[in-house]
């Protein structure tokens, strides 16, 4: 990708309703806060993708896709080789379309038109590619909304508790004891979490482990350490929630990916 092709996606409002991009890389890459612009949707063909912001964090398996709204902060990282694609949506289309970070299923259709558009060149659309890029758009609009987030709670004390969880997700203290860790009383603690967040304090944490195995795992790491080192006590433990959660196996599910 070239320094110009990305800052005409990324913030030049003179360019398309829609500007795409398509890479391939073979190593771990990361990138620091930043926005831009115009709305994002990041994709993959094939590996992994972490995107967070200051409220949440999003796991991007392939074949689904991150939506980010204009001018949102956000970071995010590779694991391992992937093959990625992004479209950037000019603020006036983005007035339709989701008005929060999100994760969705990108359909086959949203996937190869994106991947069609990257092919495109200068910074007007022919009548074709501006059917094309009313495709992409209607696709968003109508992509189902996937259970891949984990929102991160307002209260500081409690982002004090989910900050150090992401950091160690197996860390097995349990809520009277992280309570007493962020100086709140145990009865807050499982309130604000569940009025912050939308899950209760036990299915968060689950949430934030499972989220770190799949990373773990499209690093190439094996299920059972995976499973060992996220302090699940056994690997049938871990295969039979992330089927519960995810509907197939590891196996199964990285070999789909």
């Amino acid at each position: 990708m070239t320094e110009e092709r990305f800052a005409l996606a990324a913030g030049d409002t003179r360019a398309p309703v829609i500007v795409a991009l398509y890479e391939a890389q073979a190593e771990h890459r990361e990138l620091g806060m930043h926005s831009h612009a115009r709305g994002q949707l990041s994709g993959l063909r094939r590996g992994l993708l972490t995107m967070g912001t200051d409220v949440g964090a999003w796991i991007v398996p392939a074949d689904h896709a991150v939506w980010l709204p204009p001018h949102q902060l956000h970071y995010g990282w590779t694991h391992g080789a992937v093959e990625g694609w992004s479209c950037y949506v000019a603020e006036p289309a983005c007035v339709s379309l989701p008005e929060r970070p999100c994760t969705i299923r990108a359909s086959g259709l949203l996937r190869e038109a994106v991947i069609r558009a990257s092919d495109w060149q200068g910074q007007t659309l022919d009548e074709h590619q501006w059917h094309i890029a009313m495709v992409i758009l209607d696709e968003l609009r109508a992509a189902p909304v996937e259970p891949f987030g984990l929102p991160i709670p307002r209260d500081p004390r409690l982002v004090l508790i989910a900050r150090a969880l992401l950091d160690d997700p197996s860390d097995r203290r349990g809520v009277d004891e992280w309570a007493a860790w962020a100086g709140i009383s145990e009865r807050t603690l499982s309130r604000r979490f569940v009025l912050e967040t939308g899950f209760t304090y036990t299915a968060w944490r689950q949430r934030a482990r499972l989220m770190r195995a799949l990373e773990l795992l499209a690093e190439g790491e094996a299920v059972t350490t995976v499973a060992l080192d996220l302090g699940y006590d056994s690997v049938s433990a871990f295969i039979a929630l992330f089927k519960r959660t995810l509907g197939v196996t590891p196996s199964a599910y990285f070999k789909r990916a």
